[in-house]
């Protein structure tokens, strides 16, 4: 009973991990759609042009990954240097650095 019992306990923690990550996933493919559509319609620039302008200046620091405000039509790039995170809001229509962490 005893085996049982921490079986059912592990796996209700296992299930309750899952759940937040599958949301975020779902968030995630959200805000890819939403900028590839800003894209495709000539609204914003295609991160990868944006990731081609800011990485080269952040030397030393390794990328995290962007994520993608489409009120906003802001990218934020976000980095890990010395155990700290940076972020780099960046204006997805014109390319320009609109506030950088330090």
């Amino acid at each position: 009973m005893l085996k049982k019992t921490t079986f059912l306990t592990l796996l209700a923690l296992g299930v309750a991990a899952v759940a937040p990550q599958t949301a975020s996933s779902k968030d995630r493919r959200g805000e890819q759609n939403e900028a590839r559509a800003q894209m495709m319609a000539g609204k914003v620039k295609s991160i990868r042009s944006i990731e081609n302008q800011i990485l080269p200046r952040m030397a030393g620091s390794e990328y995290i990954g962007p994520e993608f405000d489409p009120n906003a039509l802001v990218y934020r790039l976000k980095f890990i240097r010395d155990g700290r995170v940076l972020f780099v809001d960046v204006d997805g229509r014109t390319g320009a650095i609109l506030r950088q962490t330090r």
